[in-house]
């Protein structure tokens, strides 16, 4: 199931409506296709392609929704992206970011978990099999 935080409530809509209700059928979709899906203008083209990179990066890398999202508000929008990136200077963009969002509340990634994701987009996609727990999530 595809679910989108309430500011997405049009795009989630659209999506719904056009039977695309995972984040692997988000992943898949070209621009092509999320620019008919914009056309009816209820939801933003530009939206559904940063909705796209975020499911891409749930899909790819195995990171949750909120973990993809947070990537992407901090510049990093595909695998590759993630693969490329220093891990010093994400953990400073992140923290940056974290700090705008939230205050002075405790980092939510710290070190270890950016490198884990890292690790992660530098295996590629399909390097977790289904089924597998995401390696990022630590059990609670």
């Amino acid at each position: 199931m595809l679910r989108l935080p309430s500011h997405f409530r049009a795009e989630a809509a659209v999506l719904a409506a056009a039977g695309i209700d995972s984040w692997s059928a988000l992943a898949s979709q070209g621009d092509p296709q999320l620019r008919r899906l914009a056309s009816g203008g209820r939801a933003s083209e530009q939206r559904l392609i940063k909705l796209r990179g975020q499911a891409q990066l749930v899909v790819d890398v195995g990171l949750e929704p909120e973990e993809a999202a947070l990537l992407l508000y901090a510049g990093i929008a595909s695998r590759r992206g993630l693969a490329e990136a220093s891990p010093q200077q994400l953990l400073t963009q992140l923290g940056r970011l974290e700090r705008s969002l939230l205050g002075m509340a405790p980092p939510r990634v710290d070190p270890a978990t950016l490198r884990r994701w890292i690790r992660q987009a530098q295996a590629g996609p399909g390097q977790r099999g289904p089924g597998q727990p995401n390696p990022s999530r630590s059990p609670n």
